[in-house]
């Protein structure tokens, strides 16, 4: 996927989330000297699969970039990400005892921001408070976190070298939640020196940590490596672009990875935008191909399509093109990553949204509106299934004859080549095609 014309690479999600990006950006990381991640926090969840056999080992990462596991790579978190630290903490802890080794291997922007015990507390109250009308957070505290980094009150990795500056923020954030949570209706408060205490607990090692990522990027550039900035959630959780309010927080498309990052757009090379041969969500909001009960729970179990970070059932449908196609212009993808073929190994009938309807007329672009996407009725085409085991195959050419089909059609319906195909959660199980294969 690198080569001499491609030397920075984003990797996003190219639908609602958990479309297997974690995957993907390990076994491009063994190519790589950098991988920052961009945006988000600790809402996000990344399974990676090492080894074979009996040697196969799972890791689940929710802050540190999957490249981790490629020793040889150097990990940054960016300004763009939301970073609690007692989470980093504890996934630095976990890998430490699982031989990774992360010595001189892990930085945080100095300009990121904290996720503290408030924003968790300010996030539960305020998704409680919207009664039925919940949007389906995790809870996490991302999306106040982001409201204080707009609101220009929040605490950055930066401060905490100075102690007294980081009392006068956090004092201040302390004193305006306990004046928001009760009118959430809730009872808990805020104490600003339990949290100072809790900070100055872990504080050296985020310290320690601290960097000028887009320094660190921009000089790696210069000297000849290969970057990789990953991406959290997807497209359709985009702030701007995504179905808005069933949302995240931050900007999850391609553009975000400069800004997010500390680099100029115009060093970025490629954009790798990854999908699951179905699709899925998780939470709340409108899925126009959402499958009915009994083919819902087929898929989820053959998919094992449970929440990395919450543990939540994800919602399944059937691939909609229409989705793949607006992903593909906000994000500008040169190519394409289709995961998790072999979770349809055994259907023999596989649909395909090619476009919607709305009221019997064709609907040329993807709706803005979630009230609008809710009334869009799906366009399908139906394809037979090849009903074989998929996960032994290593190249194109030894994928079932209908699996290669459907492939070609997606390639041709979302109008971006595909690099890669996922047969399974291991890194072997990665086939990588060379341009236009597919078709």
């Amino acid at each position: 996927m690198f080569s001499d014309d491609v030397r920075c690479l984003v990797v996003v999600g190219a639908q609602w989330g958990d479309e297997g990006k974690g995957k993907i950006v390990d076994v491009l990381a063994e190519q790589a000297t950098i991988v920052a991640r961009y945006q988000g926090g600790a809402n996000a969840g990344h399974t990676v699969r090492v080894g074979e056999g009996a040697d196969e080992d799972e890791f689940i990462l929710h802050l540190i970039p999957s490249g981790i596991l490629n020793p040889d790579a150097r990990c940054l978190l960016g300004n763009g990400v939301v970073l609690d630290p007692w989470v980093l903490a504890r996934e630095m802890g976990t890998l430490r005892e699982r031989g990774i080794d992360l010595d001189g291997r892990l930085g945080v922007c100095r300009r990121a921001h904290l996720v503290l015990p408030y924003h968790r507390l300010l996030d539960a109250a305020q998704e409680d408070s919207r009664g039925a009308a919940k949007i389906g957070t995790t809870g996490r505290g991302i999306g106040p976190a982001y409201r204080d980094k707009v609101a220009r009150t929040g605490l950055r990795v930066g401060d905490l070298r100075d102690l007294d500056r980081t009392h006068e923020i956090v004092s201040g954030a302390a004193a305006r939640a306990n004046v928001t949570l009760p009118g959430l209706g809730d009872e808990r408060r805020v104490d600003a020196d339990d949290v100072m205490s809790r900070l100055e607990a872990v504080r050296p090692e985020i310290v320690g940590l601290s960097t000028d990522a887009g320094e660190e990027i921009r000089a790696g550039l210069a000297a000849g490596g290969r970057v990789l900035l990953e991406g959290a959630q997807g497209a359709l959780l985009d702030v701007d672009h995504g179905t808005y309010p069933f949302v995240t927080s931050s900007t999850t498309t391609a553009g975000g990875a400069a800004s997010g990052t500390g680099i100029g757009p115009t060093l970025i090379d490629g954009v790798l935008g990854v999908v699951k041969a179905y699709i899925t969500r998780v939470g709340a909001g409108p899925l126009p191909t959402e499958l009915a009960a009994a083919e819902a729970e087929r898929l989820r179990r053959l998919g094992g399509e449970f929440g990395a970070t919450t543990g939540r059932p994800r919602r399944p449908g059937w691939f909609d093109t229409s989705v793949a196609r607006h992903a593909a212009g906000v994000n500008g993808l040169t190519s394409l990553a289709v995961t998790k073929l072999d979770v349809l190994d055994t259907f023999e009938t596989i649909h395909l949204s090619t476009g919607y309807e709305c009221d019997g007329a064709p609907v040329t672009s993807f709706p803005d509106s979630v009230a609008d996407l809710a009334r869009m009725t799906p366009v399908y085409e139906r394809w037979p299934g090849w009903t074989t085991d998929t996960t032994g195959c290593r190249t194109f050419a030894e994928l079932p004859g209908a699996a290669r089909r459907y492939l070609a059609r997606l390639e041709e319906v979302c109008a971006t080549p595909i690099r890669f195909v996922g047969v399974g959660a291991a890194r072997r199980e990665t086939i990588a095609l060379p341009t236009g294969a597919a078709g």
